[in-house]
């Protein structure tokens, strides 16, 4: 499939859009970019895990390490 970008004049814009639609043309909305200080306020709002929380996981590990299956 072919990307093909124009530039419609408002007053045909709905015409040319059906015309486009009946020849099975799919329609992709302009993707919006976004600025700095919104991926700076998205990447502030992160979690982050302290080593007291990472403790549990290293202790279960050390527990199902020694874990031995049953022999049938």
């Amino acid at each position: 499939m072919e990307k093909l970008t124009i530039n419609i004049p408002e007053t045909k814009s709905a015409l040319v859009k059906q015309l486009l639609k009946e020849l099975g043309v799919v329609f992709q909305s302009a993707s919006k970019k976004e600025s700095v200080s919104d991926v700076r306020a998205k990447l502030a709002n992160i979690s982050v895990w302290s080593d007291k929380d990472l403790e549990v996981f290293e202790e279960n590990k050390q527990v199902f390490d020694k874990l031995t299956p049953p022999q049938w």
